[in-house]
């Protein structure tokens, strides 16, 4: 008896038929937009004002994408103009195909302007892997979901996959969330109805800009929450925000954070500092205060890099020698032998790093 050999599908036969991936991705998407060799496409399929500045896509993902936790950001790749951009964003996953992709407009931003005004139903977005820690684990101690701004991405994806667990209706959980007016709050009336449904659940939104103007995150915020030092933190915003919670809830039993924008300390450094890079053999100035990343683009020198937050690890590389400032918190490091964020990270006297 012969075996009944197993038949490949369209997409097989095609990219088997072509020796180069590229080519093969271009006519297979002719076909189908979504259908590729190995990328991870979506497709958008849907579009919807979250808020103020703020647009929520739904997107159908091929089946090369990589669904990652609650929480973790995934890297989105677009073209606009003949050039490719990549940035990080939290998803929202709605079911095994589909996730929510949601952007705030930044003024000088050119991925999220194009996202939220231009992007149109039909279009494709590229996908990297998923990453990030900031992840629900099955533990039962009660959760602070701290967020400001598009902070609030991740947080929602939590949500979500708490109430798809049914922890939601057990589960103590507290969100606090920081905008600067009303219209600025997404997913309001999604919190709101949750907290009208569960009794454990609570949510305080805080309105920055808007009379009665509501204080920014300080230390009276702490009487919202109970017992503490069994609580698990969860903190998403501006890094100025971030570090005020890390501040705040350093009781808490588990404290993680995520700093969506760098807000450097505020220094008067000045002049520059000598740079090697032993494996381009290049050895250049960069401006002593900022960051190291931007210093060397500055240098027409471009090194690989993600997010631009200190998140996705990308641009860290070993540091040889020197001293370093996290432009987050303000932690110096003048060990050897390090990995170094250079996104997040500058340079405070002569360095030699392995780029």
């Amino acid at each position: 008896m012969h075996a009944i050999e197993k038949q490949k599908s369209p997409v097989q036969l095609l990219a088997e038929s072509v020796l180069d991936a590229h080519a093969a991705n271009f006519w297979l998407q002719k076909i189908n937009p979504l259908w590729s060799v190995s990328q991870p496409l979506g497709k958008i399929i849907e579009i919807q004002f979250a808020a103020t500045d703020t647009v929520s896509l739904k997107i159908k993902v091929n089946r090369h994408f990589q669904m990652g936790k609650a929480g973790q950001h995934h890297p989105v790749i677009v073209e606009i103009a003949g050039r490719r951009y990549e940035r990080t964003y939290s998803l929202t996953q709605l079911d095994q195909h589909h996730v929510l992709l949601t952007v705030k407009r930044i003024a000088q931003g050119v991925v999220s302007q194009w996202l939220c005004n231009t992007a149109k139903v039909g279009d494709v977005l590229q996908f990297g892997e998923p990453y990030g820690d900031m992840t629900v684990t099955p533990e039962q101690s009660a959760l602070i979901l701290l967020a400001a701004g598009s902070g609030i991405t991740p947080m929602y994806s939590l949500i979500k996959a708490l109430e798809y667990s049914n922890q939601v209706a057990t589960q103590a959980i507290t969100l606090m969330y920081w905008v600067k007016q009303h219209a600025d709050a997404a997913f309001a009336n999604y919190f709101e109805s949750l907290a009208q449904k569960h009794a454990n659940f609570k949510v305080h939104i805080f309105h920055t800009q808007e009379a009665p103007c509501d204080a920014r995150l300080n230390q009276q915020h702490l009487a919202l929450i109970q017992d503490l030092a069994n609580s698990t933190v969860y903190a998403c915003g501006p890094s100025g925000f971030v570090n005020t919670a890390e501040q705040l809830f350093t009781s808490a039993k588990n404290f993680k954070s995520e700093a969506f924008s760098l807000t450097p300390i505020i220094s008067d450094e000045s002049g520059f500092i000598n740079v090697t890079l032993t494996k381009s053999n290049k050895t250049i100035a960069i401006p002593k205060g900022q960051s190291i990343l931007v210093g060397l683009e500055q240098q027409n020198i471009q090194p690989q890099h993600g997010c631009r937050m200190g998140i996705c690890n990308k641009c860290s590389c070993n540091k040889v020698q020197g001293a370093t400032k996290n432009l987050v918190n303000g932690l110096e490091n003048t060990e050897p032998g390090n990995s170094l964020r250079i996104c997040v990270n500058s340079a405070q006297t002569d360095l030699i790093i392995d780029i």
